[in-house]
C-alpha cells in the first residue's frame, strides 16, 4: 500500500510533534524459583483500585504499570523506568519476589488457585473482581496470566473515520509487528497442561514452535470460540459500536448455564451475555476514549468519539529492562502514521477471516523461510510484503526526524529492515538461542535468569529521594481514595451490577467527530 505524497505533506511538523503516547505494561510477580507468587498485591504499592500508575490486571499476582501521556518518546520511557524502580524497591523490601520478564507465564499452579485481582469492598471494586471471576469461568485463569504491553497513541485533529481507517490498515499489516517484535516462541509446559495444542517439545522444560514469533498472539493466547462468532467490522464508529452493543446484550447459552451466581450465592460473573463488559473483547487494536467516573466505555465512544487507539499485540521483550525500547516506540509511531495516511478500503467478512489466518500463521511460523501469507485472496511472501511496507515508511521517518531533529526514526527503520533480512536477529529467535546455549532448552531457567538480571539492573539505577517520596505519597493517597469510595457506597451490589450492565448505559447510536 503506497502513501500519497499529499497525505504526508498535509501534516506539518508541529502536528507531528503533537503525537501523544502512553504505555501500560503487565508483568507477573514470580518467586525466585520461577513459580507464581501467590501473595496479595503489596500494601506499599498502594491501592490497585485507585493508584494512577500501579495496579493489577487479571490476577492479584499480575502487576500493571501505567505511564501518563507524553509528547516525547524518551520521557515516556523514563517515567515507565521510574515506576519500575519504585516497584522493584517495594518488592525487595518485602521479600524476594521479582517481575517475570516474559509475556508467557512462569510456572503456574492449578487453574483454580491462580488468585483473582481484589479491589476492596466498594461496588466498583467488587465488580472488577466479579468480572475476573467471569473471565476465569469463560476462558480459564491460565490464559489470563499472559502479559503484554499496550501502546496508546493519538495525533491531533484526527476524525473518527480516519481513526477507523487506521485501525483497518493496522489489522491488515499487524503481521509485520508480530514478526519484528514477537518475543514469545516458547512456553512452560504448565501453561498448556490438560489442553490440546500444536506445540513441539523442546526437552522436558519447554514447549515451542521452531519458527514461532508470538505464541501470545496465536491460538494459545487470547482466543475465544465464543468471540470468534462476533462479526465485528471496523468500517465506522457506528458499525463497530453496534457490533459491541449486540455482544454486550445478547444472551449466550453457555454463559447462561454458568449463571450470575452459584448456589451458595457467590458471584460467577457480571452478566450472561457474550461479553460481560467492553474490555472482554479481544483484538490487536482498539478505539478508545477516556471515560467519566462510572461511564461505560461504549457510551463514551458513542457520545464523544475516538480519542486515541490502543495497540495490544506487543510482547514483553525479555532482553530490555522495561520490556520495550525507544527504537520500538519510534517504529510503532511510523507504523501507525502509515496506517493513518494510506488508503484504507472497507473491510469485509472474507478479509477479516484472511487476517485472522495471517495472524495465526505469523505467530506460530513467522520466521519460517518462504512463509506465505494471504493478501486479497492471493499468496504473498511475508518478507516481500514486509519490505513493501518498510519502504513506504521511508518518507515518514524523514518527516518525523525533520520534526524532532536527529536521525532516530531513520535508525529505527534501518533496524527493522535488518530484522526482516536477518530473522536470527529477532527477539523470538534470540530467546530460543539463549535457551539452547545457556539454559538447557529450559523456558523457566531462561526467563528466571533474565528476570533476575533485570531486577538487579533496575535496583542498581539511582532513584532520586524526591521521586521515592512522590511515589510513597501516591501510595498513601490511593489508599485514602479507596477508603473514601467505600465509605460513599450506599447502593446494594446487586442493584449496582444490574444498573451497570444494563443496555441503557451503553449510549445511543450517533456519529461525532473528535476535536
Amino acid at each position: 500500500m503506497t502513501l500519497s505524497p499529499d497525505s504526508l505533506s498535509a501534516i506539518p511538523p508541529e502536528r507531528l510533534r503533537g503525537i501523544r503516547r502512553g504505555i501500560e505494561k503487565e508483568s507477573l510477580r514470580s518467586l525466585p524459583g520461577g513459580g507464581l507468587a501467590l501473595t496479595p498485591h503489596p500494601l506499599a504499592l498502594g491501592s490497585a483500585l485507585t493508584h494512577p500508575h500501579i495496579t493489577t490486571d487479571y490476577s492479584e499476582s499480575q502487576l500493571e504499570l501505567i505511564t501518563g501521556v507524553h509528547a516525547g518518546v524518551q520521557e515516556c520511557l523514563d517515567e515507565l523506568t521510574r515506576i519500575h524502580q519504585f516497584t522493584y524497591r517495594v518488592l525487595r523490601d518485602a521479600g524476594d519476589e521479582m517481575l517475570w520478564v516474559s509475556s508467557m507465564p512462569c510456572g503456574l499452579p492449578t487453574d483454580e488457585t491462580i488468585p483473582l485481582g481484589r479491589y476492596g469492598s466498594s461496588n466498583v471494586g467488587r465488580a472488577k473482581s466479579v468480572y475476573r471471576m467471569g473471565l476465569g469461568h469463560r476462558y480459564g485463569r491460565r490464559m489470563q496470566t499472559i502479559s503484554g504491553i499496550h501502546y496508546n497513541w493519538s495525533l491531533p485533529r484526527v476524525t473518527n473515520d480516519q481513526y477507523f481507517g487506521l485501525i483497518r490498515n493496522f489489522r491488515r499489516h499487524a503481521f509485520l509487528l508480530l514478526y519484528l517484535l514477537g518475543a514469545s516462541p516458547a512456553v512452560c509446559p504448565t501453561f498448556v497442561a490438560g489442553r490440546q495444542h500444536e506445540l513441539q517439545t523442546l526437552g522436558p522444560h519447554a514447549l515451542y514452535m521452531p519458527h514461532g514469533t508470538s505464541l501470545r498472539m496465536g491460538r494459545l493466547g487470547y482466543q475465544s470460540d465464543a468471540q470468534a462468532t462476533l462479526a465485528v467490522s471496523y468500517n465506522s464508529l457506528e458499525g463497530y459500536a453496534a457490533s459491541l452493543h449486540d455482544a454486550l446484550t445478547r444472551p449466550y447459552p453457555p454463559y447462561e448455564a454458568v449463571g450470575i451466581r452459584n448456589p451458595g450465592g457467590d458471584y460467577n460473573q457480571l452478566a450472561t451475555s457474550l461479553l460481560q463488559i467492553e474490555n472482554e473483547f479481544y483484538g490487536t487494536i482498539r478505539p478508545k476514549r477516556v471515560i467519566h467516573q462510572g461511564e461505560r466505555p461504549l457510551h463514551a465512544l458513542r457520545e464523544r468519539g475516538v480519542e486515541y487507539v490502543e495497540v495490544r499485540l506487543l510482547d514483553l521483550d525479555p532482553f530490555l529492562p522495561v520490556g520495550i525500547s525507544a527504537q520500538t516506540i519510534r517504529l510503532l509511531d511510523m507504523f501507525l502514521l502509515h496506517c493513518l495516511l494510506s488508503p484504507s478500503p472497507p473491510d469485509t467478512p472474507t478479509e477479516i477471516a484472511e487476517l485472522a489466518r495471517n495472524q495465526h500463521l505469523t505467530a506460530a511460523r513467522g520466521r519460517e523461510p518462504g512463509l506465505q501469507l494471504e493478501r486479497n485472496g492471493q499468496e504473498v511472501s511475508l518478507v516481500q510484503w514486509g519490505q513493501e511496507l518498510l519502504s513506504a515508511f521511508g518518507p515518514i521517518a524523514v518527516a518525523l526526524d525533520s520534526a524532532h531533529g536527529g536521525q532516530a526514526h531513520s535508525e529505527a527503520l534501518a533496524a527493522a529492515r535488518r530484522g526482516l533480512e536477518q530473522p536470527d536477529s529477532l527477539p523470538s529467535a534470540r530467546v530460543l538461542e539463549s535457551m539452547r546455549r545457556d539454559h538447557g532448552d529450559s523456558f523457566i531457567s531462561f526467563v528466571r535468569d533474565r528476570s533476575q538480571q533485570t531486577r538487579r539492573t533496575l535496583l542498581d539505577l539511582p532513584l532520586e529521594p524526591s521521586e521515592l517520596a512522590r511515589f510513597e505519597a501516591l501510595t498513601r493517597r490511593s489508599v485514602d481514595d479507596q477508603k473514601a469510595i467505600e465509605a460513599a457506597d450506599t447502593m446494594p451490589f446487586e442493584i449496582y451490577r444490574q444498573e451497570y450492565v444494563s443496555a441503557a448505559r451503553l449510549g445511543r447510536s450517533r456519529v461525532t467527530v473528535t476535536q
